[in-house]
């Protein structure tokens, strides 16, 4: 099986439509020899900037010399993105052996009459290379909620993290606040150790409240760090944290929550025995990388690529836009899912743009570049239909100038397929 052969088969079984429940990957994985009970775990839950903490946590545990896993989706550019170990993503050739031991496990489990969801294999597949690699820890992202993910299946953790919460995937997870946050709640372990971002909404925080005291764990909320931003600029953002600067190479002032809710499980790691020194999260926190979340590809003109999908994310780019661009003409290439609030986050980007150009981004749920356009002009913004995101960006780029700024937005789908293609444009700019 090459490599191409074997991601196609992980994907094939599709996620949306498939029962929610544990069964599942709990057999795939007893089929496996049970590897995610070798390993450690911190377990990161939330709406918005679980990606950007597990990154912090996993440079700083790499920096403190922990050899440390990293599992987040999606992945941007790169299937293999998903899986890295001390920053390095996964080999072809690794990827393909683990693979046809999970493709394996999943045939048996089809003869038996039970079909595992693509993010199943792709957990799955995780838990069998990060055992291999013999992982000191492993930082580990939800996919979509908490309760039922199937990163869920672990036994225990070392932390569980639970970031911002907002309405997401309100037809799965449920339409209110107190109900998404009941579900990333459910990563929380009896008698663990749980951590929550600052300036939860007061209705998600006393759900974790309630459901952390039900299970007998320790909460800690971050907001009690008094984790403060000192300087921000197109570079990125200093922190002050009690005597401690810490400089971190993500935009936006949203960022400070997320730095928050890292260093308080850092704190909880310390306690678990974990010998984390200062330098190692300070040089951990600004070696952290993340692609397409309000990431600067170039500052003349200004690119500027963002994958935030729902209102919070489309929110926080605009405060960005505002903080960062003013006096700038910013034109800008869109497209989000057909699943996402399209409406509210056209809403939060009203008088920013002087041009957006629509595209349908590479994704069964993609929503039409033509109906996005209309969303946007139903919010006083000037939105033109692009018939690809190749002719989008061409159209975008005649446009500006060196003072200028360009904002790609709105998917980690679209993210993906601009990113490629934004660099080979600059290259050549």
């Amino acid at each position: 099986m090459n490599y191409e052969e074997a991601v196609a088969r992980l994907e094939e079984p599709g996620n949306f439509g498939a029962k929610r429940g544990l069964g599942r990957i709990r057999r795939l994985l007893a089929l496996l020899g049970n590897p995610q009970e070798r390993l450690k775990f911190v377990h990161v839950a939330g709406t918005n900037g679980k990606g950007t903490t597990c990154a912090l946590l996993a440079s700083v545990l790499r920096r403190a010399g922990y050899k440390t896993g990293l599992y987040q989706s999606p992945h941007v550019c790169d299937f293999r993105e998903r899986f890295q170990v001390n920053g390095e993503i996964i080999s072809r050739g690794a990827l393909c052996s683990a693979a046809e031991r999970v493709l394996a496990a999943a045939e048996r489990m089809k003869r038996e009459g039970e079909t595992a969801a693509a993010f199943e294999h792709f957990t799955a597949l995780a838990m069998v290379w990060f055992a291999e690699q013999r992982c000191d820890a492993v930082v580990l992202e939800v996919g979509l909620g908490g309760r039922f993910d199937a990163t869920n299946v672990i036994s225990r953790s070392l932390v569980s993290v639970i970031t911002s919460v907002s309405l997401d995937h309100t037809r799965i997870l449920g339409d209110t606040v107190e109900q998404i946050a009941r579900e990333k709640c459910g990563i929380i372990r009896p008698e663990g150790a749980v951590v929550c971002s600052p300036e939860e909404p007061p209705e998600a925080l006393a759900v974790i409240r309630s459901v952390s005291a039900a299970c007998g764990a320790r909460l800690t909320e971050a907001s009690a760090l008094g984790v403060r931003a000192v300087s921000a600029d197109l570079s990125g953002t200093e922190l002050a944290w009690g005597n401690t600067r810490l400089r971190l190479p993500f935009l936006g002032l949203h960022q400070v929550k997320n730095a928050a809710a890292a260093l308080a499980a850092i704190g909880v790691l310390r306690a678990e025995g974990f010998e984390i020194p200062e330098d190692a999260v300070a040089r951990g926190f600004a070696e952290a990388r993340l692609p397409a979340r309000q990431e600067v590809l170039s500052l003349s003109p200004v690119v500027l690529l963002d994958g935030g999908h729902n209102p919070e994310g489309i929110g926080a780019l605009a405060d960005t836009i505002r903080r960062y661009l003013p006096g700038k003409r910013v034109t800008a290439v869109g497209g989000m899912m057909a699943d996402k609030d399209s409406v509210q986050s056209a809403a939060r980007l009203r008088g920013l743009f002087s041009t957006v150009f629509t595209v349908s981004p590479r994704s069964d749920r993609a929503l039409e570049a033509e109906e996005f356009a209309r969303v946007l002009q139903k919010a006083d913004l000037n939105a033109r239909p692009a018939e690809s995101v190749e002719s989008a960006l061409d159209a975008a780029f005649s446009r500006i100038g060196p003072d200028d700024a360009l904002v790609v937005f709105g998917s980690l789908y679209l993210a993906g397929e601009a990113r490629p293609l934004l660099l080979e444009k600059l290259a050549h700019r």
